[in-house]
């Protein structure tokens, strides 16, 4: 294989003749373009370029790749070039290549957006994301004022099969989650109340936790992960279908058709739920009493009954019927929100599920602070 090489000349005339020799091709070292129209210049007054190829072996996409860049720096210190030298097939796909000229922005340059530029357009996201929520909060209330007015338009059947799948497929997962925690909060306390003989108040314990606070929570969270994506899934995927705009088209309110039903079932249903859930939670709780703490059956029984008070049941009740709300309501807004590609259903039901689990959380708090502050 022949190094490649290159000499040039300049004549009288401004014109820079520029010899090729030997093989171009990628595995050769090449010269500099800018390098050589620098010399080429710095001899005498360059004008026009011209090739003499007589003595050029092989070549490939390098010589091109030279030649393209050596001619632009021509034209940057426009200085004319004649192609009339160059080999046939070299100066097709010169032409080929110079045909179209790049279009600005299609490149894609890997740049770092600033840190303040990141910082507000994260703010931006968040107060979109906030008009949202309350926009999307303002036509739930809507819907739910022509519900008790009369005027709401869904299918009856639809909401029957909405509280099934609330309420009935959701008692096994329930059942089993329930009774686990009511397990765990009466060994939690057993292990320190067994130091002062006071096994007996493990009741209470259980008792109070499922029926204020546990029962209530683990239901929420259990209906996030099942019944909330399964909201914001099918909404999501009616939306990349176009099933949603179908429905707008055809003059039916999707807010009235697929979120009204749902919001309306998991309201009523998660009360009902949550109820059950201290039943099997105190359940639980009697297990671990009676059969490991070697406690009597009617004085677990009776500690229960005299440490569960009617305000505690309350409070459960209420948080159930907030949480209800809370997750219906993320996994219908998730849905809607949805794009227009599987991956985003996805996405959607991933948010709704995080988006159930944090508004439960921050719910939970702030009842619990309220009922710090009225004393109950």
């Amino acid at each position: 294989m022949g190094q490649a090489a290159l000499t040039w000349s300049n004549n009288e005339s401004g014109t820079l003749i520029l010899s090729f020799s030997g093989d171009w091709v990628l595995a050769n070292d090449l010269p500099v373009p800018a390098k050589v129209l620098d010399i080429g210049r710095n001899a005498s007054e360059v004008r026009q370029v011209t090739f003499d190829t007589q003595k050029l072996g092989k070549w490939d996409s390098a010589l091109l790749t030279f030649l393209l860049s050596f001619i632009d720096q021509c034209t940057i210190h426009d200085v004319s070039v004649n192609r009339e030298g160059l080999p046939s097939g070299v100066s097709r796909l010169l032409a080929l290549a110079t045909a179209v000229p790049e279009r600005k922005g299609a490149r894609r340059i890997a740049s770092r957006e600033p840190f303040f530029a990141r910082v507000g357009g994260a703010v931006i996201d968040v107060r979109r994301s906030l008009l949202d929520l309350l926009d999307f909060l303002g036509e739930t209330a809507t819907v739910l004022w022509l519900f008790l007015t009369g005027k709401a338009r869904f299918r009856r059947s639809e909401f029957l099969l909405i509280i099934q799948e609330c309420s009935a497929d959701a008692l096994p997962i329930v059942s089993l989650i329930s009774l686990l925690v009511g397990l765990i909060l009466a060994y939690v306390g057993a292990i320190q109340l067994r130091m002062f003989g006071a096994q007996i108040y493990v009741a209470d314990l259980v008792g109070i936790g499922m029926v204020r606070a546990m029962g209530a929570i683990m239901t929420g969270i259990i209906i996030a992960g099942r019944t909330g994506a399964s909201f914001a899934a099918r909404i999501g995927t009616m939306q990349v279908n176009e099933e949603i705009d179908a429905l707008r088209t055809t003059g039916v309110s999707p807010m009235e058709f697929l979120v009204l039903p749902r919001v309306l079932a998991l309201a009523l249903m998660m009360p009902l739920l949550c109820i059950y859930a201290d039943l099997m939670g105190i359940l639980g709780g009697f297990i671990v009493g009676v059969f490991v703490l070697d406690l009597n059956f009617f004085e677990y029984y009776t500690e229960t009954i005299k440490a569960v008070g009617l305000v505690n049941v309350w409070i459960g009740l209420f948080s159930g019927f907030v949480y209800g709300i809370l997750v219906s309501v993320a996994g219908c807004l998730r849905g809607m929100q949805c794009g227009r590609s599987a991956s985003a259903v996805g996405d959607a039901t991933t948010s709704a599920v995080v988006t159930s689990i944090v508004s439960i959380v921050v719910a939970t708090t702030i009842i619990t602070v309220l009922c710090d502050i009225l004393g109950i």
